[in-house]
Protein backbone atom coordinates (compact mmCIF):
# COMPACT_ATOMS: atom_id res chain seq x y z
CA UNK A 1 0.00 0.00 0.00
CA UNK A 2 1.35 3.37 -1.30
CA UNK A 3 1.44 5.46 1.24
CA UNK A 4 0.96 8.74 -0.53
CA UNK A 5 -1.73 9.61 -2.81
CA UNK A 6 -1.97 9.08 -6.63
CA UNK A 7 -1.67 12.93 -7.53
CA UNK A 8 1.23 13.00 -4.73
CA UNK A 9 2.97 9.83 -6.60
CA UNK A 10 2.61 11.17 -9.84
CA UNK A 11 4.47 14.31 -8.96
CA UNK A 12 6.88 12.41 -6.88
CA UNK A 13 7.95 10.28 -9.67
CA UNK A 14 7.96 13.33 -12.13
CA UNK A 15 10.29 14.96 -10.64
CA UNK A 16 12.62 11.72 -11.51
CA UNK A 17 15.29 13.35 -13.94
CA UNK A 18 15.99 10.88 -17.02
CA UNK A 19 19.12 13.74 -18.31
CA UNK A 20 21.69 16.13 -16.68
CA UNK A 21 21.21 13.84 -13.50
CA UNK A 22 24.29 14.68 -10.76
CA UNK A 23 25.56 11.71 -11.68
CA UNK A 24 25.74 12.08 -15.08
CA UNK A 25 27.26 16.13 -14.48
CA UNK A 26 29.98 14.73 -12.30
CA UNK A 27 31.48 11.97 -14.52
CA UNK A 28 30.99 14.95 -17.68
CA UNK A 29 32.60 17.42 -15.77
CA UNK A 30 35.80 14.78 -15.07
CA UNK A 31 36.15 14.04 -18.83
CA UNK A 32 35.98 17.70 -19.52
CA UNK A 33 39.13 18.64 -17.11
CA UNK A 34 40.61 15.86 -18.34
CA UNK A 35 40.42 17.28 -22.04
CA UNK A 36 37.61 14.33 -23.29
CA UNK A 37 35.17 16.07 -25.86
CA UNK A 38 31.64 14.49 -25.72
CA UNK A 39 28.41 14.45 -26.90
CA UNK A 40 25.90 14.25 -24.28
CA UNK A 41 22.45 12.43 -24.62
CA UNK A 42 23.30 11.26 -28.41
CA UNK A 43 20.27 9.99 -29.76
CA UNK A 44 21.45 8.70 -33.03
CA UNK A 45 22.33 5.55 -31.04
CA UNK A 46 20.64 2.46 -29.48
CA UNK A 47 20.03 3.71 -25.84
CA UNK A 48 20.24 7.19 -26.48
CA UNK A 49 23.77 6.60 -23.89
CA UNK A 50 24.35 9.67 -21.32
CA UNK A 51 27.94 10.21 -22.79
CA UNK A 52 29.30 9.68 -25.95
CA UNK A 53 33.07 9.76 -26.97
CA UNK A 54 32.53 9.43 -31.14
CA UNK A 55 36.37 9.50 -31.91
CA UNK A 56 36.71 6.33 -29.84
CA UNK A 57 32.95 4.83 -30.35
CA UNK A 58 32.18 4.63 -26.47
CA UNK A 59 28.98 5.26 -25.01
CA UNK A 60 28.88 5.52 -21.21
CA UNK A 61 25.73 5.32 -19.07
CA UNK A 62 25.22 6.78 -15.92
CA UNK A 63 23.25 4.31 -14.16
CA UNK A 64 20.94 4.59 -11.11
CA UNK A 65 21.56 1.96 -8.59
CA UNK A 66 18.03 1.48 -7.51
CA UNK A 67 16.12 1.59 -11.72
CA UNK A 68 18.70 -0.36 -12.67
CA UNK A 69 19.37 -3.20 -10.59
CA UNK A 70 22.51 -3.01 -8.83
CA UNK A 71 23.08 -5.99 -6.52
CA UNK A 72 19.95 -7.33 -7.91
CA UNK A 73 19.71 -11.18 -6.65
CA UNK A 74 21.66 -10.26 -3.13
CA UNK A 75 19.73 -7.18 -1.79
CA UNK A 76 17.61 -5.23 -4.34
CA UNK A 77 15.02 -8.03 -5.22
CA UNK A 78 14.93 -9.35 -2.02
CA UNK A 79 13.99 -6.11 -0.51
CA UNK A 80 11.52 -5.34 -2.93
CA UNK A 81 9.86 -8.67 -2.23
CA UNK A 82 9.02 -7.49 1.25
CA UNK A 83 7.81 -4.17 0.17
CA UNK A 84 4.05 -3.21 -0.44
CA UNK A 85 4.78 -2.70 -3.96
CA UNK A 86 7.16 -5.60 -4.64
CA UNK A 87 5.76 -7.12 -7.83
CA UNK A 88 5.12 -3.75 -9.78
CA UNK A 89 8.93 -2.53 -9.29
CA UNK A 90 10.48 -6.07 -9.83
CA UNK A 91 8.49 -6.54 -13.23
CA UNK A 92 9.90 -2.78 -14.31
CA UNK A 93 13.79 -3.03 -12.59
CA UNK A 94 14.17 -6.59 -14.46
CA UNK A 95 12.74 -4.90 -17.98
CA UNK A 96 15.75 -1.72 -17.22
CA UNK A 97 18.02 -4.49 -16.92
CA UNK A 98 16.76 -6.91 -20.48
CA UNK A 99 16.82 -3.41 -21.93
CA UNK A 100 20.04 -2.97 -21.01
CA UNK A 101 20.99 -5.99 -22.39
CA UNK A 102 19.24 -5.11 -25.50
CA UNK A 103 21.15 -1.94 -26.22
CA UNK A 104 24.67 -3.12 -25.45
CA UNK A 105 24.26 -6.35 -28.15
CA UNK A 106 23.10 -3.33 -30.83
CA UNK A 107 25.81 -1.07 -30.23
CA UNK A 108 28.52 -4.24 -30.35
CA UNK A 109 26.68 -4.94 -33.17
CA UNK A 110 27.47 -1.52 -34.68
CA UNK A 111 31.19 -1.32 -33.25
CA UNK A 112 30.66 0.80 -30.24
CA UNK A 113 32.11 -0.25 -27.00
CA UNK A 114 29.57 0.50 -24.30
CA UNK A 115 30.23 1.06 -20.26
CA UNK A 116 28.01 1.63 -17.57
CA UNK A 117 28.89 3.01 -14.32
CA UNK A 118 26.75 2.39 -11.20
CA UNK A 119 25.69 6.16 -9.71
CA UNK A 120 26.99 5.31 -6.69
CA UNK A 121 30.40 4.63 -8.09
CA UNK A 122 30.21 7.97 -9.83
CA UNK A 123 29.82 9.95 -6.96
CA UNK A 124 32.03 8.10 -4.10
CA UNK A 125 34.85 6.97 -7.01
CA UNK A 126 34.96 9.38 -9.84
CA UNK A 127 38.58 8.41 -10.50
CA UNK A 128 38.34 5.14 -10.94
CA UNK A 129 35.45 5.38 -13.55
CA UNK A 130 37.90 7.92 -15.41
CA UNK A 131 40.58 4.98 -14.85
CA UNK A 132 38.19 2.56 -16.41
CA UNK A 133 37.46 4.80 -20.14
CA UNK A 134 40.86 5.85 -20.01
CA UNK A 135 42.03 1.81 -20.18
CA UNK A 136 38.92 1.36 -22.64
CA UNK A 137 40.59 4.35 -25.01
CA UNK A 138 43.83 2.88 -24.75
CA UNK A 139 42.55 -0.85 -25.73
CA UNK A 140 41.06 0.77 -28.46
CA UNK A 141 43.80 2.23 -29.92
CA UNK A 142 46.10 -0.32 -29.41
CA UNK A 143 43.25 -2.57 -31.91
CA UNK A 144 43.69 0.50 -34.38
CA UNK A 145 47.15 0.32 -34.15
CA UNK A 146 47.31 4.35 -33.39
CA UNK A 147 49.20 3.56 -29.71
CA UNK A 148 51.83 1.41 -31.71
CA UNK A 149 52.58 3.83 -33.89
CA UNK A 150 52.44 6.63 -31.40
CA UNK A 151 54.99 4.79 -29.23
CA UNK A 152 57.33 3.96 -32.03
CA UNK A 153 57.20 7.27 -32.88
CA UNK A 154 57.78 8.83 -29.04
CA UNK A 155 60.69 5.88 -28.15
CA UNK A 156 62.56 7.11 -31.42
CA UNK A 157 62.11 10.77 -30.32
CA UNK A 158 64.10 9.74 -26.63
CA UNK A 159 66.79 7.68 -28.27
CA UNK A 160 67.13 10.94 -30.57
CA UNK A 161 67.68 12.95 -27.73
CA UNK A 162 69.84 10.88 -25.47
Amino acid sequence: MDVLTKEQRHKAMSNIRSKDTSIEVKLRRALWHRGYRYRKNYDKLPGSPDIVLIKYKIAIFCDSDFFHGKDWEIALKPRLLRGANGEYWIKKITRNMERDAEVDKKLRYLGWTAIHFWGSDISKRTDECLKVIQECIFDIKIQSGDSILTFMIDDKVREEKE
